[in-house]
């Protein structure tokens, strides 16, 4: 057996294709402000990727980069600004951020109406309960990627590996959401292995290079990566150890090509949600 390799940047393309139609249906163009601190290469390459895609999708978009030594005060200063805004609809703000400003407290100063990124404690709050939320963009995509593929998620098995606020426990709620039976694994998870091939629905967000070995895949397991590594040799590669594993599993996302393009398209779906929201229209439940 070998996996079918889920092809992340198609899936992308077609969500991005409905986020436009729906946006033009709707006689709305949503508006997308991204805000960066400092000139880290890979948070500029990040932007520059959700500014294109936000173009392409006839959104408006702004980016507004600020020094890398600019106070908390100042961030926060620009963030109410934005909060204010009639105009904007959905607010970014890069991560990581310098050392001087704490990333909560702008998480927590962003409107949760406007926070596209799902990070803020009433939006966590809500997807807890099942309410509606903007969801954080990166466990949204996955779903998306997981309906797409036509994997059986209600009554799966599943193992999320790392519990981030940004992955890993939004991942599990939305997978409890859609009726999976849920265990979320850590670094102090005992036999991490013996959890991962219990898996039918196999998670891996944890930052390790191929941390996920091929005999850890259950046969015939839906495997979405989302890590993202740099090896000593330069090679770009996931939490799972990629050909080991492609002969185990039913499905397999692979690095890069996989989720990082839904991530994208995620946020895009939660700016036209925040859009519609302000006009009215809830946003849908998260199940």
């Amino acid at each position: 057996m070998t996996a079918i390799v889920l092809d992340g940047r198609a899936v992308a393309a077609r969500l991005r294709a409905r986020v436009r139609d729906q946006a033009m249906a709707a006689g709305i163009v949503p508006s997308l402000a991204v805000v960066m601190v400092g000139e880290d290469a890979a948070s500029r390459l990040y932007v520059r990727n959700k500014t294109r895609a936000a173009a392409e999708a006839g959104f408006r978009e702004q980016t507004i980069i600020l020094s890398a030594d600019i106070s908390e005060a100042g961030l926060l200063a620009v963030v109410r600004r934005l909060n204010d805004d009639p105009g904007v609809d959905g607010i970014l703000v890069q991560l990581p951020l310098p050392s001087q400003i704490r990333p909560q407290a702008v998480i927590e100063a962003i409107d949760p109406g406007k926070d596209v990124d799902g990070f803020h404690p009433v939006n966590a709050g809500r997807l807890a309960i099942g309410r509606p939320a903007l969801i954080p963009c990166t466990p949204k995509g996955v779903m998306t990627m997981l309906r797409e593929a036509g994997v059986a998620v209600a009554g799966a098995r599943a193992v999320v590996l790392g519990r981030s606020s940004i992955v890993g426990r939004p991942m599990a709620a939305l997978l409890t959401l859609a009726d999976a039976t849920v265990t979320l694994a850590h670094s102090r998870t005992r036999d991490l292995a013996a959890e991962c091939r219990r898996a039918e629905i196999l998670i891996a967000a944890v930052g390790r290079a191929e941390l996920v070995r091929g005999d850890w895949v259950a046969p015939g397991a839906a495997v979405i990566d989302v890590g993202i590594n740099r090896t000593a040799d330069g090679r770009l590669v996931g939490d799972v150890a990629f050909a080991e594993a492609l002969p185990h599993a039913g499905w397999i996302s692979p690095v890069p090509g996989g989720v990082g393009p839904m991530t994208i398209a995620s946020l895009l779906e939660n700016t036209l949600a925040a859009a519609l929201a302000r006009r009215g229209v809830v946003v849908g439940c998260p199940a």
